[in-house]
């Protein structure tokens, strides 16, 4: 007698875990976004230390403030960019989901890139707050969670593949 399948199969399983990060780092990012708009003015700033800042700050365009000036399509041109990267990373992660490394970073990636495009798709610009600096340097770009989850991520793609090379 041939049975049905009830619970999920082993590979869809193992996405579960990592999807479950990204949501925590969505929701963690969307509301620290949501307490720096409700407690700041735009262009705002608290100074915490002598090398950081929380500042409320509208990115319009991509890292670095890159395109912020280019007249709105910058707007749907990185919200697509997002939702294909994010589609992207959850078909990766479905494969890959047993390698650890490679599959945390696609996850810090992963979240990163749909809580920047939730502020696009909402407000139409990225919330960013966290500002570093330096004297006699300056500031560095300020960013906020997703972006740090997006470089973090960066981060361990190079050591995952580092790490691969030298295997």
């Amino acid at each position: 007698m041939a049975t049905k399948k009830i619970f999920p199969t082993k590979s869809s399983a193992s996405l579960t875990p990592w999807l479950g990060i990204a949501f925590i780092i969505i929701l963690i990012d969307q509301l620290t976004k949501i307490t720096i708009t409700r407690t700041f003015a735009l262009g705002e700033e608290k100074v915490i230390t002598p090398f950081f800042n929380l500042v409320l700050a509208y990115n319009k365009g991509a890292a670095f403030s890159f395109l912020h000036d280019a007249g709105g399509w910058q707007r749907h041109l990185f919200t697509a960019i997002g939702i294909g990267a994010a589609l992207f990373i959850i078909y990766l992660l479905k494969k890959h989901s047993g390698q650890r490394m490679f599959s945390w970073a696609l996850t810090l990636v992963l979240g990163g890139a749909i809580g920047n495009v939730i502020d696009r798709v909402l407000y139409g610009h990225v919330v960013d707050f966290l500002d570093f600096h330096w004297d006699g340097i300056g500031h560095f770009a300020a960013f906020n969670i997703a972006d740090a989850a997006i470089c973090i991520g960066a981060a361990l793609f190079i050591i995952d593949e580092l790490r691969r090379v030298n295997k």
